[in-house]
């Protein structure tokens, strides 16, 4: 018997990198109530809004281990759900298969760049009513999603996983296009430049 997930949220202004809450471990969840699925309503909302394929609770400011997701698996089937307190599993390292694609992160928003990952990942650990859940990403977004979102928690961004010459030209990329995404976006809709033609 699926969950359903909690909808009706308000869309809030998504944290960038730099930010405290983005560089640490996030506190895990431990109350599963009215206020958790307020969270995950809100986080939904703020996803849609943003056009991402995952948020976790630091992206809106929050210290928690959660984090919604909606994207496709390798077999192109969408798969949409909630994830508190993950615990990440990864082949070996002799077993992986690295997808070496361009990612991106809402936290910096409008800039991406190449970042190998294992194109097989797995993640346990609850959902919103604390009820388990595991969800297998072979191929397709969601094996790099479920890593992209459970490295948030950690607090780590994924420009910390790419060289640093890649990173510097990460950050060029959203410097130069900064003002098309004002500080409460998407609360407040993303201004249209000469960045879009």
């Amino acid at each position: 018997m699926s969950v359903s997930l909690p909808t009706g949220g308000t869309v809030r202004p998504i944290t960038r990198w730099g930010e405290p809450v983005m560089h640490r471990k996030l506190t895990p969840v431990t109350t599963y109530d009215e206020d958790l699925e307020r969270l995950v309503a809100d986080m939904f909302a703020t996803m849609y809004a943003a056009e991402g394929a995952g948020l976790a609770a630091n992206q809106i400011g929050v210290d928690l281990q959660v984090f919604v997701f909606d994207c496709t698996d390798g077999a192109n089937k969408r798969v949409v759900g909630v994830v508190c307190n993950p615990v990440l599993t990864l082949p070996d390292t002799g077993d992986r298969n690295l997808d070496d694609s361009e990612e991106g992160c809402l936290s910096l928003p409008g800039a991406y760049t190449y970042c190998a990952r294992p194109d097989w990942s797995q993640v346990d650990g609850t959902d919103h009513t604390g009820a388990p859940v595991t969800y297998v990403g072979e191929g397709g977004t969601l094996a790099r999603c479920l890593q992209h979102e459970t490295d948030h928690l950690m607090g780590t961004v994924f420009g910390d996983r790419v060289p640093s010459r890649a990173r510097k030209k990460l950050y060029k990329q959203a410097e130069a296009i900064a003002e098309d995404y004002p500080t409460e976006w998407p609360a407040v809709a993303r201004v249209s430049s000469a960045h879009d033609l």
